[in-house]
C-alpha cells in the first residue's frame, strides 16, 4: 500500500480531533497535491513525522511497521466522545490486521482492545436499568383516611406499599442522537405506571447539546445546593426544549417548556368543573385548569478549583393568570424566581456554599401582600474523608413571606414541616427560618448510620392578630446495610414535634397538626 492512501484512511478516524488549518511540513508535498490537507493536519498531531531530510515519499511503498506505528499514533488521537460507529469498526480491523507488529513495537495490543471496547460501549443496542424501593411504614398517631391532623400523610397507623419503581431505558442511535426513556411509579397515589421521561439527546457544533422530550432539569443538585430531595425551585420534569452549551470553565443553558392541563385535582371536583377557578370557602384551595409557559436560564462558570458561581432564572407565564371573582383572587398569577449561587472549596472534602433567591409576582394587588420575596441559604459541607469519622452538611436558611416553592422541601420522610412554602403565595403569610442538620458515618462497605435534625420556625407577618408564631422540630435517625452491591435495607425512625396549636395550610381553619413519629423498613433494589 502506497504511503497517501494509508494515511488517508487514517485520516478519516481522526480528521475531527486535527485542527483545522495546519501547515504543510513536506517539502515534497505541494499545496495542489490532493492529499495535502490529510497530511498537515497529521503532521501536526504527530501522526505521521516523515523523514530526516524533510521529505514524507508518499509514493514509496508503506511497510507494515510504518503502517503499525500509524495505527498506534491514530488511537492514541482518537476522541473517544466523539468517534462514530464507523470509526469504531476500522479501529477494530487495523488492531487485528496489526496486532502482531504492535505487539514487536511494544504497544499493549490489549490496552488498545480495551480503548476500542470503550469506543463500541454506547453504540448500537438497547440499555435497561432500574430501581425499585419498598417501604414499611407505622406511623404512632395516623388513623384515618389521610387524615391530615396528623405530622405523617397517612391512610392509617401502617402502610406496606411501593415507594418508587424505575425502569430507565436507552439507546445510542447514532454518533449524534441518543433516546432515553423512563417508565415507573413514584408513590401510593399513583394507580398505573407511567411514562415519566421520555427524550432524544442531539450533540450540536459548537459542543453543545440539545434535548427534546420530557425531561428533568435540577440545576440546584448541579450546583450541590440540597441533601435529601430538599430542592426548592428546580428537581423539575418538563416537557420541551433544553439547550446546554459547554464551555472551557462551565456553562450555559437555555430552555423552555410547557405544561398542559396543570390543574389542581381536589376530592368532589372534575376536571370539566376545574376548568373554572372554583374558590372553596371551607379549605381556601383554588381549583383551576391552566396551560403554562416554564422558561429558564442559567449560566454556570468555574473560575479555579476553589470556587465557581452561577446565575439563574427561571419564569412562569400562565395562559390565564390573574382572575379575580369579586374582590377574591383565583387562580395563578405569572411570577419569576432568579438566584445567584457560589461554592467555595477551602480543603479538598470542605465546601462553603451558598444561593440568594429572588421572586417577581405579577399579581395580586393585595394588602400585606409582598409581590417580590426574597429567601436565602448558607450551607457548611464536610465530607468524611476530611473528618474520618462522619460527614456533616449544616444548613441555614431564610424564607419570606409569600415566598413559593416547587416542592416542600425537608419533608423526606412525610412530615409537614414546612407546608405554607407550597401553598399558593397568597396563602405563605408566614416568614420561615431553618435549621438542618445532616450527619452520615459509612462504617464499611455494607453498613452506614444517618442523623438528621430540622428546626423550623414560622412568623406570620400581618396577621399577628389572627395566628402566632409556631416552631416545628423533626429529627431522624437511620441504619442501612447492604445485603449486596444491588440490595440496600434501612430501619429509620422519624420523629416531628408542633407547637400546641400549630395549624396547618394558611392558618385559617381550625385543624391543628399532633405530633407524631414514623418507624420505616425500606427496601432498596438496583438492577
Amino acid at each position: 500500500m502506497k504511503k497517501i492512501l494509508a494515511l488517508v484512511a487514517v485520516f478519516a478516524l481522526v480528521a475531527f480531533a486535527a485542527p483545522a488549518f495546519a501547515a504543510n511540513p513536506f517539502v515534497d508535498v505541494p499545496m495542489n497535491h490532493w492529499a495535502y490537507d490529510a497530511i498537515s493536519q497529521l503532521a501536526a498531531k504527530g501522526i505521521i513525522q516523515g523523514y530526516p531530510d524533510g521529505t514524507y515519499r508518499g509514493n514509496q511503498p508503506m511497510t507494515r511497521y510504518e503502517m503499525s506505528m500509524l495505527v498506534a499514533r491514530a488511537l492514541a488521537t482518537v476522541d473517544m466522545e466523539k468517534a462514530s460507529k464507523e470509526d469504531v469498526e476500522m479501529l477494530k480491523k487495523l488492531v487485528v490486521e496489526f496486532k502482531d507488529e504492535l505487539d514487536a513495537l511494544g504497544v499493549r495490543v490489549d490496552a488498545l482492545d480495551e480503548r476500542v471496547a470503550v469506543l463500541e460501549e454506547n453504540l448500537g443496542g438497547w440499555k435497561f436499568w432500574g430501581e425499585l424501593r419498598f417501604d414499611a411504614r407505622w406511623a404512632d398517631e395516623g388513623d384515618g383516611a389521610y387524615d391530615r391532623g396528623y405530622g405523617y400523610t397517612h391512610r392509617g397507623e401502617t402502610e406496606f406499599d411501593l415507594n418508587r419503581f424505575r425502569l430507565w431505558m436507552s439507546r445510542q442511535i447514532d454518533d449524534k442522537t441518543k433516546f432515553t426513556a423512563r417508565i415507573g411509579r413514584n408513590n401510593a397515589t399513583d394507580e398505573e405506571l407511567k411514562w415519566e421521561r421520555y427524550f432524544v439527546t442531539l450533540q450540536l457544533p459548537w459542543d453543545s447539546s440539545l434535548m427534546v422530550g420530557k425531561w428533568l432539569y435540577d440545576w440546584e443538585d448541579e450546583a450541590g445546593l440540597y441533601i435529601d430531595e430538599d430542592a426548592w425551585i428546580t428537581d423539575q420534569v418538563l416537557k420541551g426544549f433544553y439547550w446546554r452549551k459547554n464551555l472551557a470553565k462551565g456553562d450555559f443553558s437555555l430552555m423552555v417548556a410547557h405544561q398542559e392541563d396543570a390543574y389542581r385535582k381536589k376530592v368532589g371536583v372534575t376536571e370539566d368543573d376545574a376548568k373554572t377557578p372554583v374558590y372553596d370557602t371551607d379549605k381556601k384551595k383554588y381549583t383551576d385548569l391552566e396551560d403554562y409557559y416554564y422558561y429558564g436560564a442559567r449560566f454556570n462558570y468555574q473560575l479555579n478549583d476553589k470556587f465557581r458561581f452561577a446565575l439563574s432564572g427561571v419564569y412562569i407565564d400562565y395562559d390565564n393568570d390573574g382572575q379575580v371573582v369579586g374582590s377574591v383572587p383565583q387562580g395563578n398569577f405569572d411570577y419569576g424566581t432568579y438566584w445567584v449561587d457560589f461554592g467555595i472549596t477551602f480543603t479538598p472534602g470542605f465546601q462553603f456554599k451558598g444561593a440568594y433567591f429572588m421572586q417577581d409576582h405579577d399579581g395580586p394587588n393585595m394588602p400585606n401582600f409582598d409581590d417580590s420575596p426574597n429567601a436565602y441559604k448558607a450551607i457548611i459541607d464536610v465530607s468524611q474523608d476530611a473528618l474520618k469519622f462522619t460527614s456533616l452538611w449544616i444548613e441555614y436558611a431564610k424564607l419570606d413571606p409569600n415566598f413559593h416553592t416547587a416542592y416542600q422541601p425537608w419533608s423526606a420522610y412525610g412530615a409537614e414541616v414546612t407546608p405554607a412554602l407550597m401553598e399558593s403565595p397568597i396563602d405563605n403569610k408566614f416568614e420561615t427560618e431553618v435549621i438542618f442538620v445532616y450527619l452520615q458515618q459509612k462504617w464499611s462497605d455494607k453498613w452506614a448510620t444517618y442523623q438528621r435534625y430540622g428546626q423550623f420556625d414560622h412568623s406570620p407577618e400581618g396577621y399577628a392578630n389572627l395566628m402566632g408564631s409556631y416552631d416545628i422540630t423533626n429529627w431522624t435517625f437511620g441504619v442501612q446495610y447492604w445485603y449486596t452491591p444491588t440490595v440496600m435495607f434501612e430501619l429509620a425512625y422519624d420523629d416531628v414535634d408542633y407547637d400546641d396549636g400549630w395549624r396547618r395550610e394558611d392558618g385559617w381553619g381550625d385543624s391543628s397538626l399532633k405530633d407524631d413519629s414514623l418507624i420505616r423498613f425500606r427496601t432498596h433494589i438496583f438492577f
